[in-house]
């Protein structure tokens, strides 16, 4: 699996992408407009993005955008299974935790999915401290 990271301050916009097949962890440490949230969630979806977890402020926002673009994508229609998007968010959940689940639990039922994207929506990038807490919680047991 190959993870990477990607910060947004609040209103940039996304750059242009062509992922592929992709897990995405939102990690929203600001509030954003719904206009904004929109268009990262079109570029998520445009990008490759087939499982979606979202962590943080307004998580369950973010996970009904992520929705809601599908949805329109397709025209209100039928989603071809490999372009369906999973969908979770995270409200109550320690960060770790979310990104055990992203690396070990986060799986498409139809596409193998190799690369893992971290979207920070920060005012300051933690680009290695961020990651490194994703490779940490990977280590974790599972006490279920």
């Amino acid at each position: 699996m190959t993870l990477n990271y990607l910060h947004l301050s609040p209103g940039d916009t996304p750059p242009p992408a062509e992922i592929g097949p992709y897990r995405a962890v939102l990690i929203a440490e600001e509030d954003v407009s719904q206009d904004w949230r929109n268009e990262v969630a079109s570029w998520l979806v445009a990008s490759g993005c087939l499982y979606f977890v979202a962590w943080g402020a307004a998580c369950e926002a973010w996970h009904d955008t992520v929705d809601w673009t599908v949805l329109e994508t397709f025209d209100f229609g039928d989603i071809p299974d490999d372009r369906f998007v999973m969908t979770t968010w995270h409200e109550k959940e320690p960060l770790s935790e979310v990104l055990w689940f992203a690396g070990n639990a986060a799986s498409h039922p139809d596409i193998d999915l190799p690369h893992t994207l971290i979207v920070h929506i920060a005012q300051t990038a933690t680009r290695a401290a961020m990651l490194e807490l994703f490779c940490k919680s990977q280590a974790m047991a599972d006490e279920a």
